[in-house]
């Protein structure tokens, strides 16, 4: 079977980037062919893979969007497939990937009346409709319980079309047997590059888009802490994300030797490993995958509830979630909390690893491929 495959943006460091890798991976694996459609593509190509960059460029973002579903629309006409599954909401696809929020419901809800005329509205809402419209065929592979009944409010789509699917945490994320030796290996380096003594404390906070992921909130946060306390702790960013205002931030508050952004990195897992806690103050996030990625390490978590996959950590007593409304000062409580009990971080570490070894929080990728594969229009 030939499979097309269409984002608009592939990084490596990219929730919704990995996603599609590993999914794509696994319809591959299964003896399928993988072509893929972008605008732009960081990083290796997968052997086997037909990549086709989009050679499309315009001012606007939607317009440039518009241009690219055009482009692909064309090449398909002249070289179908059996599925075009979408990681971005567009026309046209017999799957797509659920990664965004309900975008109708964020512009009538967080945006003033007038957007609503402008051009970039009307693009992305007819695209969602797209996908979402009772009459389109688009099955939906939803990661999240949160948004399913805002596409329902707005677009009426039937419930037969939503597939829900487990979490994906990829098995590297895992602590494995000698945790605690590649927990002092790790610790090594961080001494080393970060200047962690062997009684600090590490924050680490993992995500791109940095003002979303509440970055500024985690570095506030490290400044409230106790002064006995901020003494001890350090603070790794690491996305890919412009560091500059939140370096003049931590700098203003008088931490800037205590907080670094080193950029993307491929050793997450030895951060899961060598931290003591996860800071992840997100304003929104549907499903927030770097919250499981910590507690299938171990690591102890500092959520908000407006992370779709918090709920997780409450359900496996692995950390503190923050309610919404979001308050700064609930975030300085919980950290200092967490980071001031030695036994309460020990808990939660066991009681995280636990869970992580008898709930499904895997098994995402096969998961869509099985209604990728399954698909009938």
């Amino acid at each position: 079977m030939q499979l097309a495959f269409c984002l608009y943006k592939y990084f490596p460091y990219g929730g919704l980037q990995r996603d599609f890798l590993r999914i794509a991976l696994t319809c591959q694996a299964r003896g399928h062919a993988i072509r893929v459609y972008v605008l732009e593509w960081q990083g290796e190509v997968p052997p086997g893979f037909e990549l086709l960059r989009v050679p499309v460029a315009a001012f606007a973002n939607h317009r440039r969007y518009a241009k690219f579903t055009r482009w692909v629309e064309d090449d398909l006409s002249r070289r179908p497939v059996d599925r075009v599954v979408g990681f971005n909401k567009m026309p046209g696809l017999d799957v797509y990937y659920a990664a965004d929020p309900c975008f109708e419901h964020k512009a009538r809800t967080l945006r003033k009346p007038l957007y609503r005329y402008g051009w970039r509205y009307r693009h992305f809402a007819a695209y969602e409709q797209a996908v979402f419209a009772p009459e389109s065929k688009t099955e939906i592979l939803m990661i999240s319980t949160t948004q399913q009944p805002l596409f329902a409010q707005y677009y009426g789509t039937p419930a037969r079309r939503f597939h829900l699917l487990p979490p994906g945490i990829a098995p590297d994320r895992r602590a494995p047997p000698d945790a605690a030796e590649r927990r002092t290996a790790a610790r090594a380096q961080f001494a080393t590059e970060f200047g962690l003594h062997a009684d600090d404390l590490l924050l680490v906070q993992i995500g791109s888009d940095f003002p979303r992921k509440g970055l500024d909130r985690s570095i506030a946060a490290l400044a409230a802490l106790p002064e006995t306390l901020k003494r001890r702790t350090r603070l790794v960013a690491i996305g890919a994300d412009d560091p500059r205002p939140f370096l003049e931030q931590a700098h203003k508050l008088g931490i800037g030797e205590r907080v670094f952004i080193p950029g993307g990195r491929d050793d997450v897992p030895a951060f899961l490993l060598g931290a003591d806690a996860l800071l992840h103050p997100a304003r929104h996030e549907n499903t927030g995958t770097v919250l499981l990625e910590a507690l299938v390490a171990g690591l102890p978590v500092v959520a908000t509830a407006a992370c779709g996959y918090a709920h997780y950590i409450s359900d496996a007593d692995a950390g503190l979630i923050i309610g919404e409304p979001f308050t700064q000062s609930a975030l300085d409580d919980a950290l200092a909390q967490l980071l001031g009990d030695d036994q309460a971080r020990t808990r939660w570490q066991r009681n995280a690893l636990a869970f992580a070894g008898q709930a499904d929080l895997y098994s995402l990728p096969e998961r869509a491929a099985d209604v990728i594969l399954g698909w009938r229009g």
